[in-house]
């Protein structure tokens, strides 16, 4: 279930009281799995109208609301606020009023939006509240699609589409063939070369996943990069079953099984020699299908504990505990956090040829000499708790379990523990004490986990100043108390921010960092386990005992001069 606490929206919809714990909870189920904006979600599922929940907002902010439909957003108005802080926070001003400037927010609740766009504009930023999809639109219209994110790579798309004489913006110059069809001769040679133009540009922008997305009228192709996605181009949508089809080729999937989903693996070797596996995963939507493409670059990881960015103390703990007999060691956060890599590295740590280490894993991301790996296959069975069954026969020393998803996982881990096993394994919670709870939610009993548990560590992954346009800055009081520091007890630290170049396509940010939170399990956290004490006593004892929560190694990183204050708000 999702926790509807993380999201402003709807943590305010609970304080006001407008509904109750369970239309609250599925309200965040809906923006978790649809990925819609809370505030839609709520609309969606019939719990509030737009003019109920705006009204909740602007009671809360003490703001007007606004119907963009009447607003008069002149071009002297948007040249006040830059493209990329509108583009990045869907904003758009409305009025101003020396020294002050009104913005419409699709998200009102976010602060660090807020102070970014008051400290770049030099103005006092009002918040105005109008309904997100009225500003998404107003976005659009006032400041186009992003072109520094379309540029990469644009050229090479459109020159391949000149080849194949195909205009972007005329729907009629190409047949779409029969996918059954589809070869690699004739007209399908320049769909190759196309898709291949697709997976060089992207993946040299370091993206992790690929999505080639139809529409009803669009055929869009994005990338992830650093955890933000960015559109490639929009092909014409005559090309989308041709391009799809070309993917599942190269995929060894079904070019003719349109109605099922489909995973499959390409690997690759790029233009420079590089080594790259592809996992595809085929949805069929209401207009095509769907590819999602993750990049699997073996070079681009190191699977290295010293160089993941660990606090020398958090680094020597973790070593220490990879080398324990027995345990569990549990890596906690969000999905593309770098759990599996943080595993996968600890692995590397101990893998000698005196130990025997088994890892099952949904799927299996990279290979490691030296390492037992077993894919998990549901349709035949073979589970994460069936592999761990089948592994206890197996005389294994370390055991990596790709995710704890249900008690019968949970407890045969347990049990590989207690008979003298090292289990590693992830959660999905938002912090370390956090995994403790989501155990004993499960059902493990709580002796098992206070016997058998080791330690917990969380982490995130957040995005660097890109070194480029990097800039110092000093930060307002207003960014100081939300990170809880004060103007005195900063000393000589340095704030930074990326003013946006071309080399990081004008968002400020190149490649991400960890930070870490890692939870030791003692004699008097053993004690809070066995009592079933809730998350918050538990961390609160462990802040007590020493332990850094996410906050303060984020804190580390602003020192460091390697991420911002928007981005340690953001994840932390």
């Amino acid at each position: 279930m999702a926790d509807y606490q993380t999201i402003p929206l709807l943590a305010l919809i609970a304080e006001q009281d407008l509904l109750d714990e369970f239309q609250i909870e599925e309200a965040a189920g809906e923006v978790e799995t649809s990925g819609v904006t809370p505030f839609q979600a709520l609309v969606d599922l019939g719990y509030l109208d737009a003019d109920r929940i705006t009204q909740a907002l602007c009671d809360h902010l003490g703001a007007e609301p606004m119907d963009l439909n009447d607003a008069l957003i002149t071009p002297e108005l948007t040249k006040l606020l830059p493209s990329e802080l509108a583009r990045q926070y869907k904003c758009v001003p409305v009025s101003h009023f020396e020294p002050t400037l009104q913005v419409a927010f699709a998200d009102p609740l976010d602060p660090a939006a807020i102070d970014e766009i008051g400290f770049t504009t030099g103005l006092d930023v009002q918040v105005v509240v109008a309904d997100p999809a009225q500003v998404i639109a107003a976005v659009k219209e006032h400041y186009g699609e992003d072109e520094a994110d379309a540029a990469a790579g644009g050229a090479a798309f459109e020159e391949i589409l000149k080849e194949m004489g195909v205009d972007s913006s005329d729907e009629g110059k190409i047949e779409v063939e029969d996918i059954e069809q589809i070869d690699i001769s004739g007209d399908e040679r320049d769909i190759a070369a196309f898709v291949d133009a697709v997976l060089v540009t992207a993946i040299g922008d370091r993206a992790s996943d690929i999505h080639f997305e139809p529409f009803e009228n669009d055929f869009k192709i994005r990338a992830r990069v650093d955890g933000a996605l960015y559109e490639l181009t929009s092909p014409p949508r005559s090309l989308a079953p041709n391009v799809v089809g070309r993917i599942k080729v190269m995929a060894d999937l079904k070019p003719d099984e349109r109605r099922r989903p489909q995973d499959g693996r390409i690997p690759r070797i790029m233009p420079d020699g590089r080594k790259i596996d592809l996992r595809v995963s085929c949805l069929p939507t209401q207009f095509g299908e769907s590819v999602v493409l993750r990049v699997l670059d073996r070079e681009a990881i190191k699977l290295d504990l010293d160089a993941l960015g660990f606090p020398d103390d958090m680094l020597s703990n973790i070593k220490e505990i990879a080398r324990t007999p027995n345990g569990i060691f549990i890596v906690t956060g969000p999905t593309g956090s770098g759990k599996t890599t943080t595993l996968y590295s600890a692995l590397h740590e101990v893998n000698s040829i005196g130990d025997k280490i088994l890892s099952v894993e949904d799927p299996v991301e990279f290979d490691i000499d030296g390492i037992m790996q077993v894919p998990v296959k549901e349709a035949i069975g073979m589970t994460f708790a069936a592999g761990l069954r089948a592994f206890l026969r197996q005389d294994p020393d370390i055991i990596m379990v790709g995710e704890m998803r249900d008690l019968e996982t949970a407890q045969i881990s347990i049990q590989a523990s207690l008979t003298g096993h090292l289990v590693l394994s992830t959660l999905h919670t938002n912090d370390s004490a956090g995994a403790v709870t989501r155990l004993l939610d499960m059902g493990v009993e709580p002796f098992l986990i206070s016997s058998t548990l080791l330690c917990v560590l969380a982490q995130r992954l957040i995005r660097t100043i890109c070194s480029k346009c990097k800039s110092p800055f000093e930060p307002t009081d207003k960014q100081l108390e939300l990170l809880g520091l004060t103007q005195s007890g900063m000393g000589d630290s340095q704030f930074h921010y990326g003013r946006g170049c071309s080399s990081c396509h004008d968002t400020g940010y190149s490649g991400r960092r960890g930070i870490f939170e890692f939870l030791t399990i003692n004699d008097e956290i053993r004690d809070l386990i066995n009592q079933v004490a809730p998350t918050i006593v538990i961390r609160q004892k462990a802040v007590e005992l020493g332990m850094g929560t996410l906050r303060q190694d984020g804190l580390r990183g602003i020192h460091d001069g390697d991420t911002t204050v928007e981005e340690v708000l953001r994840y932390t």
